[in-house]
């Protein structure tokens, strides 16, 4: 028994020694990429500062007007003040069956208009030649103001179903629809124009002035429906298409300000300026803009007050940095 003991406790001590010296694996590492404190610092002599065109300017404060950008669609306008605007989702096939019914019955109505026009004046021309009863002026009377009143409601009907489903795509001026959160509709000064950009960034923004529309909204999503008129002379803009709408808000925002040419972005989308650190020194700098107006880029985070920012020739410092050609 003696000797059995003094064999197994070699091995426990083995195996403990095999469990102790096994190296262990963490579970996560961290490895230092990049440093944006560490970007490169640009020398430029004074003749390439000159040959780029570097000009700067002297980060100053600023103040913007508050907008909130929201999603909005292109629809087409109502051809009355009570129409609902004709939308993308709408069943055409329906709407140019319902608009060939009502086109037929504002025909209909304006026929029996004329037909009981021609029937009160001959009864009273016979009045007054004294060859016809009054009652039957009267009658041919009620019967005119009876097909009057029936044309009228044609013709309403008709214009609530909007313009001809031929004639959509050739509209000179469309809706914006916006979806706005009811928890900010408040805020938006209905009184002002929007500005609309197409998503993707192509193409130019262009003011849209408020207008009045049966209201809707969306119960699930919880948005309120504004509506925007925007000239479309040029025919850019489709129904149904995406855009964004940048709605102004009441009051305004306070920051530095610097020039838009100023603002150079990467592929990430990333914003930044070139800083001017000394004589000829220049580093680049991460920025957040707040907002973009009249030229000039509110910014809501990365520069002091008095920094020197360049204005002309950021794409060239940003080409010389990267080593691409410009």
């Amino acid at each position: 028994m003696r000797h059995l003991a003094l064999l197994i406790l070699p091995l426990a001590v083995s195996a403990c020694g095999q469990t102790a010296s096994k190296p262990s694996t963490p579970p996560a590492h961290a490895e230092l990429i990049a440093n944006e404190a560490e970007l490169l610092k640009l020398t430029l002599t004074p003749k390439a500062q000159q040959r780029l065109g570097i000009k700067t300017t002297t980060v100053g404060g600023g103040s913007a007007a508050q907008t909130r950008q929201v999603t909005g669609e292109i629809v087409v306008p109502p051809t009355s003040a009570g129409g609902v605007p004709v939308n993308s989702l709408t069943n055409l096939q329906q709407v140019g069956s319902q608009q060939a019914v009502a086109d037929g019955e504002v025909a209909r109505t304006e026929a029996q208009a004329r037909l009981a026009r021609i029937a009160l004046t001959r009864a009273e021309a016979l009045v007054r030649e004294e060859a016809g009863s009054v009652r039957a002026r009267d009658e041919a009377a009620a019967a005119h103001a009876a097909a009057q009143a029936a044309l009228g409601a044609a013709r309403q009907q008709r214009r609530l179903l909007g313009p001809a489903v031929a004639t959509l795509g050739t509209q000179s001026t469309l809706w914006v629809r916006a979806s706005v959160f009811a928890s900010d509709v408040g805020a938006v000064l209905r009184g002002s124009e929007a500005m609309i950009h197409p998503l993707g960034g192509n193409g130019e923004g262009r003011s849209a002035r408020p207008v009045q529309a049966p209201p809707s909204a969306d119960s699930v999503a919880g948005t309120v429906d504004l509506y925007y008129a925007v000239n479309n002379g040029d025919r850019a803009l489709r129904v149904g298409q995406r855009v964004a709408v940048e709605l102004p808000l009441a009051g305004r925002t306070q920051g530095l300000s610097v020039p838009s040419s100023a603002i150079v972005r990467d592929i990430y989308g990333g914003e930044w300026v070139y800083r001017k650190t000394g004589a000829d020194a220049f580093v680049r700098q991460r920025v957040e803009v707040a907002s973009e107006s009249g030229g000039q880029a509110l910014l809501a985070r990365g520069l002091k007050a008095g920094a020197l920012v360049v204005t002309v020739g950021t794409a060239e410092l940003f080409g010389t940095e990267f080593g691409a050609a410009h």
